[in-house]
């Protein structure tokens, strides 16, 4: 991947400015500090490596040179993003997992923010949020695709089973055209961001939808149950056996199918 590449593969989405970085910290953190700068909606960050990379509760998350996306996109938001602001994440996982679908992948969204292949996990996604005063000024909608095998971290590594695109494809996949087709289904989604269209779509998209789980969040104790699918505001709602459901809010979760 490289600046002519990249410039080429996104030359018909209406983006603001793009930065390309050969090797970077974090492009959530190059986002954050643009954002307050005054980057305007749909500016980018690319990376071919990320050296610093992070993902929920500031676990790590690798990019290796030439193997993976790394990507941060400024969101100034709409009056539908104000309203419904945990639907971002939502946003870049429905976005990913359509486009991995036009590849003949059968993706689906591990909530809250992960990508599944299988049921092995191929992206992660972070959003984080500038604030002026009481209001919502930009969300910086971070993800991380794990591309090509040399991606995919040892398995002592992860907390969950990893892949990647090209060992789910048997080919490798060019990563500018990737982040293009992303982008494109990210922007078609954005305008339905506050409709029951968009919901359906990613409630129809949750992995485990339909079986049991458990999810352990902070220091609570865990809850074992039916996973129903979702609330409007984007928590999860679970059905235990004693027949009462349950919503699970964002924080710090993690969701495993019973086996």
């Amino acid at each position: 991947m490289n600046q002519f590449g990249l410039q080429k593969a996104l030359s018909s989405l209406p983006l603001g400015d793009v930065r390309y970085f050969e090797s970077i910290g974090s492009t959530n953190d190059e986002a954050l500090a643009w954002a307050t700068e005054g980057a305007q909606d749909l500016s980018l960050v690319v990376a071919d490596e990320q050296t610093a990379g992070r993902g929920r509760s500031g676990r790590k998350w690798l990019t290796p040179p030439g193997s993976a996306l790394a990507f941060s996109l400024i969101l100034r938001p709409t009056n539908a993003e104000r309203t419904h602001p945990a639907r971002t994440t939502g946003l870049g996982a429905l976005a990913l997992s359509d486009s991995l679908r036009t590849h003949g992948l059968a993706a689906q969204i591990k909530w809250p923010n992960d990508v599944l292949i299988g049921g092995k996990k191929v992206a992660g996604i972070l959003v984080e949020s500038v604030w002026a005063g009481d209001a919502l000024d930009a969300s910086i909608l971070g993800m991380g695709v794990n591309v090509l095998a040399a991606s995919v971290p040892p398995a002592d590594q992860v907390l969950f089973p990893a892949t990647s695109i090209e060992t789910e494809l048997g080919t490798p996949i060019e990563r500018p055209e990737l982040l293009g087709d992303i982008l494109a289904a990210l922007i078609g989604w954005r305008s339905k961001l506050g409709t029951d269209e968009f919901m359906r779509a990613w409630e129809d998209a949750l992995a485990f939808r339909g079986q049991q789980v458990t999810v352990t969040k902070d220091q609570s104790p865990s809850l074992t149950g039916e996973l129903l699918g979702l609330e409007p505001d984007g928590s999860l709602r679970i059905r235990d056996k004693e027949g009462q459901v349950h919503q699970v809010q964002f924080g710090e979760i993690h969701l495993r199918p019973v086996v």
